[in-house]
């Protein structure tokens, strides 16, 4: 029996049309083109189902609503298929992946993301093989991840950022090196591949995902700012700082205002503002000083799946304590747990 493949559609630059000279999205034109497009047709391909969201987003239109909304999509079809494909626009990409590498629980199945730069309508695009590879990849290996194709690579979810605007080559995995390379064959990092689970899946939606915030720090910034950052409702904060994780040591306001934010149950992750690398919070004084505020290390993650790790467990655990060394810990392949240095 063929495999099947369920696409979720949420919108994004595959499926979009020129309309009064700019590209958005409109309903059911992506299906169009595909099914007149012999190369969709192909009998290597799985069976496959196109479940398209009503309204179709832009990617920056997307909204952690969004993310619950494709989780429970995939929940309910979970039995039915052999892998998902969740069709998404790439400026916020990242964030959606890593969201869902975290609400899935017990993945045991390949949830892969993909998008394109050009729209599947231009003769030029990039959307075809983006949308083939990843039907053949959803259908034919057992890759029990949530992961994110683009451009001839397969990475994991939670590793990815976008690191071009224009290239068809938009997303990058720094410290992590990809699941799998299309070239002449498929190559399969299986070494990297997470284990299939032992238990069954669980979806763990993130409750109040609105408490929990991002800054990236830039020299002589106020630490007014900051205070005014972390006021309540916020409960959690990626914190992007420079090189190893430092930042100023000699601002003392900026370091209290830090450490009565701790105080009070705040989560505060430090992640550098570097592409590659890791927080290291013992190698230098201006990093220590934040340890020492009640900054934890958010070690080599990338800022997206920072956040999205931070609001997932604020979601699931009460206990600050439970969240702090849940949040230094590598539950999904999001870090590498042998650059702990604290």
């Amino acid at each position: 029996m063929k495999k099947k493949v369920y696409i979720a559609y949420t919108g994004g630059t595959i499926g979009m049309q020129q309309v009064d000279g700019r590209y958005q999205p409109v309903p059911n034109f992506l299906q169009s083109l595909m099914a007149a497009n012999p190369a969709f047709q192909h009998r290597q391909l799985p069976d496959y189902h196109i479940s398209q969201y009503d309204p179709l987003l832009d990617s920056p239109n997307m909204t952690p609503a969004d993310w619950s909304r494709i989780a429970r999509d995939i929940c309910h079809h979970y039995d039915a298929y052999d892998g998902f494909i969740v069709l998404h626009g790439t400026d916020t990409m990242a964030y959606s992946a890593s969201a869902l590498a975290f609400m899935l629980e017990g993945l045991g199945k390949p949830v892969i993301f993909t998008g394109s730069q050009i729209p599947l309508c231009e003769i030029r695009n990039d959307a075809q093989e983006n949308l083939i590879a990843s039907l053949l990849l959803a259908a034919n290996y057992t890759i029990p991840e949530v992961c994110l194709y683009f451009h001839k690579k397969l990475f994991r979810g939670c590793r990815v950022v976008k690191v071009d605007a224009a290239g068809f080559d938009a997303f990058d995995s720094p410290n992590c090196h990809p699941l799998a390379e299309l070239g002449i064959s498929v190559e399969i990092n299986w070494a990297l591949v997470r284990p299939l689970p032992t238990h069954t899946l669980a979806l763990h939606e993130l409750a109040t995902p609105g408490d929990v915030g991002a800054l990236r720090l830039y020299p002589g910034m106020s630490a007014r700012i900051l205070e005014n950052i972390l006021q309540p409702p916020l409960r959690g904060l990626i914190l992007e700082t420079y090189g190893a994780g430092n930042a100023p040591d000699n601002d003392r306001e900026f370091l209290r205002v830090l450490a009565q934010a701790a105080s009070r149950g705040v989560v505060i992750v430090d992640c550098t503002q570097c592409l590659r690398g890791t927080v290291d919070l013992t190698k230098y004084a201006t990093g220590s000083a934040l340890a020492d505020a009640g900054v934890i290390s958010g070690y080599d993650m990338t800022p997206e799946a920072a956040l999205t790790k931070l609001a997932y467990l604020l979601s699931v655990y009460d206990d600050v304590t439970a969240v702090k060394t849940k949040m230094q810990a590598d539950l999904r392949g999001e870090l590498t747990p042998n650059v702990h240095t604290a």
